[in-house]
């Protein structure tokens, strides 16, 4: 239709130009083509542009071709020009737009057009002027731009009144290349804006005129606004997209974001500056989004993709934060209703580490332990969880805690014995804290123990230190427990089989170093857990208030100072080592926690406790305590005297071991009184003597081996002669003027053998015997023998024997001298059944 149209046009042409006047077949000059008319001329100062609108009067004409020109100022000095082709309209109406690169305001600006027709051009239109700014009293300035930016070029111009010119132009104080459009306007280009460093970061324009008033204007530079960087979605309950970004860190020209679903039919979401929270789209699982940032000037774009069901972060709240000692107890609440029950978490405590941990929730909570914190320090701690490991959600918030100071439960025990299948054990403890107000946190004890196959627990009152317990004579594990309101501090102790470690030791002494006590044991190999040091603190009086202090494996030396001591008290220590089984009696020690140097009297209770024929064993002890101030120091030793009623003192007897309270004296005397002093011996001097006066008992059987040492002599000797009785009878002969048979001594001792007891003497003396009887001669006097008189000799009757043994001596008549024989034999068993 077109190329129709253009074959019609030229017949047109072609009739015309023969149906006319010719002149040598010339085209007549004076025939013009249609000259264009500018309809509009609109311009936009906020784009510094101007719009123009024209049109072609002859409407058979098709133009291919326009030429338009731009001029400035009254002169109509061009300053662009541009061939422009246009296409075919039925309206014929044309437009066409110019940026100018000077701000419309600073002078007039005039278009106009042509066009050509088979390369001859039509009559030029008419200037169509869009006028500048004429003040009337003031310089003004203008810019290209009302918002400046950053990094682009830009032009100012000054404007004076009429009759008034500019004489200077400066920006930012500085002085650049002025350009002059007529005589009251001058113009500067800055090629690279940048933002002033002032507070509001603006560029002042200054114009200087004849009239010598100063014209200052601003404009706001604008900087570009940054990409989003770092875009992302995540879930927290599938119901509910967050999608997060980084900005720049200040952008003062305060940048909109908008966020597009790209597939899917929502309106744009009116975002915040980093995020930008939207409703989930039921069945759309991959996200096809993008982020647009822009400001007065600028705007940037960002895409994003993504699957819903792999973004989803847990969101986390605080359940409840538990301090102990060396750690805490931590659970938080995992929101949204995750059907997810495993994630993985981390925890971050400051000052300290991160920390990973495996949550698995119990009905949407988590619960885990930190260890290894110090006792009595602050911290903070925030988590974070992740349902797979690599999105993670966001920090809770921080939560401020203090670990518990340092408190250990001092657990210690005695041991009595009740029988051998029974002990009564006293457990005592203590609690160090070095906080007291801590004490009252505490709801109780717990003690625990197995016997018999069972569990005992016993429960204590806070204010109770101590708990009693029967057991049998086997091993035992106790636990004492401090209840608090959040956590517990146990401790354990292991009570030996009846036979172990309740061996009796050896005490020995010890001098004080400044009123307190420098202790030091053998080191056992068997001490595996330590040792104990047990005293008491109001010294050896009784009651004893326990006091006990635990050492270290490899420790076996303890100074305890003055401080923990009353002056002038005897203290004993045991000392025990932790063993396996239990703890074990090691070493005991005594001394005196002050020695005084004043010499008192110091008086002691004396007593036997045993007491032979030949020696006395003596025990002693203080009537008053050891170290009392009425004493005269410490005690060196003991001085024995023994002193043998009515006779010589014996040798003292001195015991250097101050310890040591008995002492058995030998070599005695027996059934003999003696007087035993004691007394005490300290550094100052003795003490006051104890006297206390003791028999020695009688020895039977010195007294048994006198009596039966003659009677078994005298058996022996029967024994030996019986047997040759026939040569005595030869050799000892009868006295003269006795009347005795032979055969009647024949018969008379063999008489004698049947006899039950009975007494034979035969006497050879040559005596008269009128004499007296001998002075053993047991008869009265009234009683006489004669010879031949059996009566003479025995007792008429076994009753009238003596109760006793009985032997006859011969005796020596005073005055004469006689030889004289004696033989006497005895059958006691007569006498003793005769009595």
């Amino acid at each position: 239709m077109k190329r129709f149209r253009r074959s019609l046009v030229t017949l047109l042409g072609l009739y015309l130009t023969l149906s006319g006047d010719h002149s040598g077949c010339c085209l007549n000059s004076d025939w013009q083509l249609p000259e264009p008319h500018i309809t509009n001329l609109q311009a936009d100062h906020d784009k510094q542009s101007l719009s123009v609108t024209w049109r072609v009067n002859h409407s058979s004409l098709v133009v291919d071709i326009n030429e338009i020109q731009v001029s400035r100022s009254e002169d109509h000095t061009v300053i662009y020009r541009r061939n422009i082709s246009t296409p075919y309209s039925n309206s014929q109406d044309n437009t066409w737009t110019w940026t100018s690169e000077l701000p419309l305001q600073c002078v007039d600006h005039s278009v106009r057009i042509r066009y050509f027709y088979q390369h001859v051009p039509s009559p030029w239109s008419e200037w169509e002027t869009n006028n500048g700014v004429d003040p009337e009293k003031e310089t003004m300035a203008f810019a290209l731009q009302k918002v400046l930016r950053e990094g682009t070029s830009s032009t100012f111009c000054c404007v004076s009144s009429k009759g008034v010119n500019v004489t200077n132009m400066t920006i930012n104080q500085s002085n650049y290349s002025v350009t002059n459009i007529g005589a009251r306007v001058k113009v500067i280009t800055v090629p690279y804006l940048i933002i002033p460093s002032n507070i509001f970061e603006t560029t002042s324009v200054i114009c200087s005129d004849t009239k010598n008033e100063p014209k200052y204007s601003w404009w706001k530079v604008i900087s570009h606004p940054k990409k989003p960087t770092n875009l992302s979605c995540a879930t927290s309950n599938m119901a509910t997209i967050i999608c997060t970004w980084d900005t720049a860190k200040s952008d003062k020209s305060q940048p909109k974001y908008i966020l597009q679903i790209e597939n899917s039919n929502q309106s744009p979401i009116n975002c915040e500056t980093a995020s930008c929270t939207f409703a989930a789209i039921p069945q759309l699982e991959v996200y096809n989004i993008s982020v647009v940032v822009k400001n007065q000037v600028w705007e940037e774009k960002e895409s994003y993709s993504f699957n819903i069901s792999e973004r989803v972060v847990p969101a986390l709240k605080w359940d409840k934060v538990t301090p102990r000692v060396t750690d805490i107890s931590l659970s938080w609440i995992i929101q949204g209703n995750l059907t997810q029950r495993s994630f993985l978490c981390q925890a971050t405590v400051e000052p300290g580490n991160d920390t990973e941990l495996n949550c698995n929730a119990v009905n949407g909570t988590c619960y885990v332990k930190l260890e290894h914190l110090l006792p009595g320090t602050s911290y903070s701690v925030k988590v974070r969880c992740s349902a797979n490991g690599r999105l993670w959600g966001k920090w809770t918030d921080l939560i401020q805690f203090k670990t518990y100071p340092l408190m250990t439960l001092n657990l210690w025990r005695t041991i009595k014995r009740s029988d051998s299948h029974s002990r009564h054990i006293t457990l005592l403890w203590m609690l160090n804290t070095p906080e007291s107000a801590l004490t009252k946190e505490i709801r109780g004890y717990t003690v625990q123990w197995r016997q018999d196959g069972q569990n005992k627990t016993e429960w204590r009152d806070s204010a109770q230190t101590q708990a009693d317990v029967f057991i049998g004579p086997g091993r035992y594990d106790f636990t004492v427990q401090a209840v608090f309101q959040t956590f517990a501090i146990a401790a354990h102790i292991t009570l030996p089989e009846s036979e172990d470690g309740e061996d009796r030791q050896v005490v020995t002494g010890m001098r004080s170093v400044a009123g307190g006590f420098n202790l030091s044991w053998t080191e056992q190999d068997t001490a595996i857990c330590g040792y104990t040091v047990e005293w008491c603190i109001l010294g050896d009086s009784e009651p004893c208030t326990l006091r006990w202090i635990n050492m270290q494996k490899g420790n076996n030396t303890l100074f305890l100072p003055a401080s923990n001591f009353n002056a002038s008290c005897s203290y004993t220590f045991n000392i025990y080592g932790c063993t396996v089984n239990g703890h074990r009696l090691l070493e005991i020690k005594t001394g005196c926690s002050r020695e005084l140097d004043a010499v008192h009297s110091l008086s002691l209770v004396v007593k036997p406790v045993q007491r032979t024929a030949s020696s006395v064993t003596l025990e002693w002890h203080h009537r008053e305590h050891i170290c009392n101030a009425t004493h005269s120091g410490f005690i060196t030793g003991y001085l024995i005297t023994v002193q043998e009623v009515e006779s010589n003192v014996l040798p003292d007897t001195e015991v250097s071991d101050p310890l040591k309270h008995s002492l058995t004296i030998e070599g005695l005397k027996q059934n003999q009184k003696y007087t035993f002093s004691v007394k005490a011996l300290t550094v100052a001097g003795p003490g006051k003597p104890t006297n206390v006066t003791i028999w020695t008992r009688t020895n039977y059987s010195d007294e048994l081996v006198n009596v039966l040492t003659p009677i078994l002599l005298l058996l022996v000797f029967t024994v030996l002669l019986w047997p040759r009785r026939r040569m005595l009878k030869e050799i000892f002969t009868y006295p003269a003027g006795m009347n005795i048979k032979t055969l009647e001594i024949d018969s008379f001792l063999q008489e004698v053998d049947e006899c039950i007891s009975c007494d034979i003497e035969i006497l050879n003396a040559w005596l008269p015997l009128s004499e007296a009887p001998t002075l053993g001669d047991p008869e009265p006097p009234s009683v006489r023998s004669t010879p031949g008189s059996q009566s003479s000799l025995f007792p008429a009757s076994a009753s009238d024997a003596p109760p006793q043994d009985y032997c006859p001596q011969s005796a020596t008549l005073l005055g004469e001298v006689a030889a004289a024989r004696t033989t006497c034999i005895t059958n006691k068993s007569y006498l003793y059944s005769a009595a």
